[in-house]
């Protein structure tokens, strides 16, 4: 075999095997492309849903921990209006706890009240103390504001042939008398006493009937009362 016809053999040969690599290589390419295309959108499909347990399970907790942190505050409110409620108690138990009041008979001038053929209420206008507004000097009545005991004092003055006596009543209930008469001259007496009142209980000071008392500038016909203590 000469030189040329090995030359042209070899020619053949890679003329025969260059369309069969062509298509070895084009089969592979897209089996390679086709294998790629496959893979890519399972790989980003995994991804997204890992992507998304994860968002979701941060969502949870943070709804979770939002939900604690509104339980915490709404708590905290509860709280701090239960304090602010105490406060204004503490508050309002010191401002009723002042209370105390003196007053006598007459405002002005002098004269007496009496006799009446029933008893009447007294009331002592001339007002030097009212702290807490318990007493009323336009009906006599001390309201108590808050349950405690209370202490009172009234006395009366009285001169000429007539008896003098005042009465200390509770809510209509006759607590305690003070009685004076003499022919002659002038008669003073006074009287005290303790109660325990609810809120709301009215203690006043009434003339007996058929008696009389005498005031004047120099305030001989008194009524006081305080809270000792809140009960």
């Amino acid at each position: 075999m000469t030189v040329i016809q090995q030359v042209s053999g070899n020619r053949m040969k890679i003329i025969m095997f260059f369309p069969l690599l062509l298509l070895v290589c084009s089969v592979s390419a897209d089996q390679t492309e086709t294998a790629v295309q496959q893979s890519c959108p399972q790989d980003t499909h995994a991804v997204l849903r890992e992507l998304t347990a994860s968002l979701t399970e941060r969502i949870t907790v943070l709804q979770r921990e939002n939900q604690e942190q509104e339980a915490k505050l709404e708590t905290q409110k509860t709280e701090l209006q239960s304090q602010k409620t105490e406060i204004d108690q503490l508050k309002e138990q010191l401002q009723v706890k002042q209370v105390a009041f003196s007053a006598s008979l007459l405002d002005h001038g002098n004269g007496h009240t009496g006799p009446f053929n029933t008893q009447i209420t007294l009331i002592f206008k001339h007002v030097v103390t009212n702290i807490g507004n318990a007493y009323n000097p336009q009906t006599g009545i001390f309201t108590a504001p808050v349950r405690g005991v209370y202490h009172f004092d009234w006395s009366l003055y009285e001169h000429g042939n007539i008896a003098a006596g005042v009465v200390l009543f509770r809510n209509g209930e006759n607590i305690f008398i003070v009685y004076e008469h003499q022919p002659t001259g002038g008669v003073s007496a006074s009287n005290a006493a303790s109660l325990l009142l609810e809120v709301g209980d009215q203690v006043s000071v009434r003339l007996w009937a058929n008696s009389r008392v005498y005031d004047s500038e120099n305030h001989h016909t008194t009524f006081s009362g305080h809270l000792i203590f809140t009960m």
